[in-house]
């Protein structure tokens, strides 16, 4: 098994002072990272911190890229029948199972529990979403036969006339 990257190792906040720090400076600037951080107690080499930087910045592309296909999706399918979710939904999915493939797992530091639990909740959305919008949308065929009702009375129409414009337009029965 790979040795543990001594980056990983680093408490929360200093890790997340080094995040931040490796993006502000565009990934760039590798042996004074190395200094600030021997100053702060950690001796961690220009070069470990190079390879993290480098699986860092590869990381937060494939997020922003991502982002921008969320946009595209937005901007292209407008969100009458919840397509952005349903886009967003299968993009997460496919991430998800990207990320697996390509994370370098450590088998005893993963809970595969809560890995499995997190996919099922993620399918119990996606299945949840489309009963949501089947009942949406029959409820809005349901709203429109009743305004189809309203407005064939207001007209003087027969209900022949009425129920031709339910079941042919708006194929409610």
């Amino acid at each position: 098994m790979a040795k543990r990257s001594a980056v990983q190792t680093l408490p929360k906040s200093v890790k997340e002072w080094l995040d931040r720090a490796l993006a502000e400076n565009g990934f760039a600037g590798y042996q004074l990272l190395a200094d600030e951080l021997k100053a702060r107690g950690y001796d961690i080499s220009k070069s470990a911190i190079h390879r993290y930087g480098q699986k860092f910045e590869e990381r937060l592309s494939n997020l922003k890229l991502a982002s921008e296909q969320a946009r595209a999706i937005v901007d292209a399918a407008p969100d009458d029948e919840n397509t952005m979710n349903d886009a967003l939904m299968r993009l997460v999915q496919e991430r998800l199972f990207g990320v697996l493939q390509d994370i370098e797992i450590d088998p005893s530091k993963i809970n595969i529990g809560s890995l499995a639990k997190s996919i099922a909740e993620l399918g119990r959305a996606s299945v949840t979403q489309k009963k949501w919008m089947a009942e949406a949308r029959q409820q809005e065929r349901d709203r429109a036969a009743e305004l189809v009702d309203e407005m064939a009375t207001a007209q003087g129409m027969t209900e022949d006339q009425a129920r031709f414009w339910r079941e042919k337009v708006l194929g409610v029965r």
